[in-house]
């Protein structure tokens, strides 16, 4: 079995590749560096089955030969975080759409056998109901939700006009090792373990009681070999893990003194996915309980022992443009 991983050199990217090549796949990798790094596929240097190549995805004539031959293709690639969407709205599209359509066709072309999308479940924004369904509304409020809902539409495309077996997984507030430490603000677990590491308080937005459904990498990963392994086809499910947990949780589990900064625009006060439907067409259920993933991602915390250090000064810098363009509600 030969498949091939976009963004394979990112946080889930790189722990589906690990995946892969475990159950004895040949794996190609694409990934810009745009947010991966090398270092996330560093301890599979030297392994025969797998081939990496750095490209822009969006470069449909350049990427198409190392499609020859691949049955499974996964398109993980993609730009994050919330303010530099806002701040280069066209760069997130192309990223989120021109890529998404050029992997799209390649894999079209060479008669892939299965193509599974990484989706967001930012398109939902502020839902009206919680568990959220695959069914609720689509309300990005940023562009980055919107270039990842774009995305979606355009495989959900390509499955219904050329019968391409595709499906969509709307991913819950992932995390475990290797997350992102760039310099960007962005999730919260990066944020938190850079300033445990100094010594420094958590910086808590608004009182801390809103709550994410946190899903530890792992059980994403599986989610996306089921999906690939399965027959279904034109689907789209939420991958989340059934539960919800306020961000004072997590940092009493971490262990650490606390300050507090504005609540953001914007934002849900719950993140929380109805899996009924995966759990019904893929038999996916999340495993890893959420003071597990913890312990794990404690375990590993010298990994953003070099990820930036933000304080309430620097948060307030940093997202600006988040209060200026997000200030006024839309959630209607």
């Amino acid at each position: 079995m030969r498949s091939l991983v976009t963004g394979g050199a990112g946080f889930i990217g790189s722990h589906l590749v690990d995946r892969l090549l475990a159950e004895g796949h040949e794996v190609v990798v694409l990934d810009n560096f745009s947010t991966g790094h090398w270092g996330n596929l560093k301890h599979l240097e030297g392994n025969a089955n797998l081939k990496f190549k750095e490209i822009d995805v969006c470069r449909h004539e350049k990427i198409l030969p190392c499609f020859e031959g691949i049955d499974w293709v996964f398109h993980l690639a993609a730009l994050a975080d919330i303010v530099p969407s806002i701040q280069r709205p066209l760069n997130y599209l192309r990223a989120g759409v021109d890529a998404t359509v050029s992997v799209l066709e390649a894999a079209r072309l060479v008669g892939a056998k299965r193509f599974v999308y990484a989706a967001s479940s930012s398109c939902y924004g502020i839902p009206d109901a919680y568990p959220t369904r695959e069914s609720s509304e689509i309300r990005p409020q940023y562009p980055y939700a919107l270039a990842k809902n774009l995305g979606e539409q355009s495989v959900m495309h390509w499955a219904r006009t050329y019968n391409l077996p595709c499906v969509s997984l709307r991913l819950f507030n992932v995390y475990g090792p290797r997350a992102r430490t760039t310099g960007t603000y962005g999730a919260v677990f990066g944020v938190f373990l850079a300033q445990k590491l100094s010594g420094k308080p958590f910086t808590v937005v608004g009182d801390g009681t809103q709550t994410r459904d946190f899903t530890y990498v792992t059980d994403v990963v599986e989610a996306f070999y089921k999906a690939a392994k399965s027959s279904t086809c034109g689907e789209i499910m939420n991958v989340g893990s059934s539960e919800t947990y306020s961000i004072n949780r997590l940092v009493e589990l971490l262990g650490g003194e606390v300050v507090y900064v504005p609540k953001r625009p914007g934002e849900p006060d719950c993140t929380f996915a109805d899996v009924q439907k995966i759990e019904r067409l893929l038999g996916w259920t999340a495993k890893t309980t959420f003071e597990e993933g913890v312990a794990l991602m404690l375990e590993n915390i010298d990994y953003w022992r070099e990820a930036p250090v933000w304080d309430p000064s620097s948060i307030e810098i940093a997202t600006q443009d988040w209060f200026k363009y997000l200030g006024t509600s839309r959630d209607g």
